[in-house]
């Protein structure tokens, strides 16, 4: 018998109908040990008088059903297991049994009337058909109202155990998203105040005119906000970005932008592109000598079979590669960008192809126009 819940099994129900499980289950199950009790087997039981025993069986059947009720709601109460409940139960359904027979017969001998098997009654018959008769309500009981109830339970207890799960899921997912947002918006701003440092000398006017800029930044990367955004608001606030970068280069960094119009609309996580094109920036085009560019493409990719569309995204620059060795191990912007898709998506991945020509680096996301439901699982990244 499985974990049975604690409490009353319907909310609202008043006690009377929590013992009885419902008015309809107990008639139709007194209606059943009935029919069963009086079937006809055998071509004497259609010639015998039945109206003493069906007496009997109209007023202990019932009862016998409603103390079983009873005792299950006891047992909950009081917070007894599933074995508990079980001795209980067959504890209860052979006393009542026995009483309900010796009862039976007792008043059988007062009125004088006949009996079936014209056998005298003794104590050890009277028992041991007692506690066969209790017995047998007590497994049409259980199986009429606890294997239902049990059931259902059970099916209860596996939805909430499944909400809890992906409550938890939804949590967690939130939370490093979150973590890696904090991160990511230090991150930037110290990089941006040393861009914007080295012009305060060297041409305070613009240093002035950059740090406004940044102002309109920050206000829009740093304000509470929902974690997607359209594409098309994701690459304003890059241009701002870059023109930031521009200036405190200037002659020597030059941006490239090719946006298709009908990717605009896509939503994507905010700030996922501006680790991409800082590290283009600082490890790829300022270390080409001669000038280096920055190109920023987004394009939608149509899917074959009736898939959904795909919206690409490259971070490319002209600088001298990735070298061979491994990521230095304080290097948070690759690693916050694949986190990110990881968490969001279950089907998106970040691709990195270098060579002595420049270092691409290739998002890919699903179409969406409404905002993803967190993955629950992470997904190897595209190769």
């Amino acid at each position: 018998m499985p974990e049975l819940s604690r409490g009353a099994p319907s909310v609202g129900a008043s006690p009377l109908d929590a013992h009885f499980f419902g008015w309809k289950r107990f008639v139709a199950t007194t209606a059943v040990v009935l029919a069963i009790l009086f079937f006809p087997f055998t071509p004497s039981d259609r010639q015998r008088d039945i109206t003493p025993n069906l007496l009997f069986s109209l007023v202990s059947v019932p009862a016998l059903l409603l103390t079983l009720s009873a005792v299950f709601h006891w047992a909950t109460r009081r917070s007894l297991g599933s074995a508990q409940t079980l001795l209980v139960s067959l504890a209860v359904a052979s006393v009542a049994g026995v009483v309900s027979i010796m009862g039976f017969w007792a008043v059988q001998t007062w009125l004088h009337l006949p009996r079936a098997s014209g056998q005298p009654v003794t104590y050890p018959l009277a028992i041991r058909i007692g506690v066969i008769f209790g017995l047998f309500i007590c497994a049409i009981w259980a199986l009429a109202f606890m294997y239902p109830f049990a059931t259902e339970d059970a099916r209860r207890r596996a939805l909430e155990a499944e909400k809890l799960k992906l409550e938890a899921d939804r949590l967690r997912t939130a939370g490093e998203l979150a973590r890696l947002r904090a991160q990511l918006e230090p991150h930037f701003l110290l990089n941006t105040l040393n861009a914007i440092a080295g012009l305060v000398t060297q041409d305070p006017g613009e240093a002035r005119r950059l740090l406004a800029c940044l102002g309109d930044l920050l206000r829009d990367a740093l304000h509470d906000a929902d974690e997607m955004q359209t594409l098309g608001e994701e690459i304003a606030w890059l241009r701002r970005y870059a023109e930031i970068l521009e200036s405190r280069h200037a002659g020597t960094l030059r941006f490239q932008w090719d946006i298709a119009d009908r990717a605009a609309q896509v939503l994507m996580p905010r700030l996922l592109l501006q680790p991409l094109v800082e590290n283009a920036v600082k490890h790829g085009a300022l270390r080409r000598q001669g000038g280096g560019q920055v190109v920023v493409r987004a394009t939608l990719r149509e899917a074959g079979g009736g898939a959904q569309r795909r919206l690409v995204c490259t971070v490319e620059d002209n600088g001298p590669g990735m070298p061979a060795k491994p990521l230095r191990s304080g290097a948070f912007g690759l690693h916050a960008v694949r986190r990110r898709l990881e968490l969001k998506y279950t089907d998106a991945g970040l691709q990195i192809d270098s060579s002595p020509d420049g270092t691409r680096c290739i998002v890919e996301l699903p179409c969406l126009t409404t905002p993803p439901r967190p993955a629950t699982r992470a997904t190897p990244e595209m190769a």
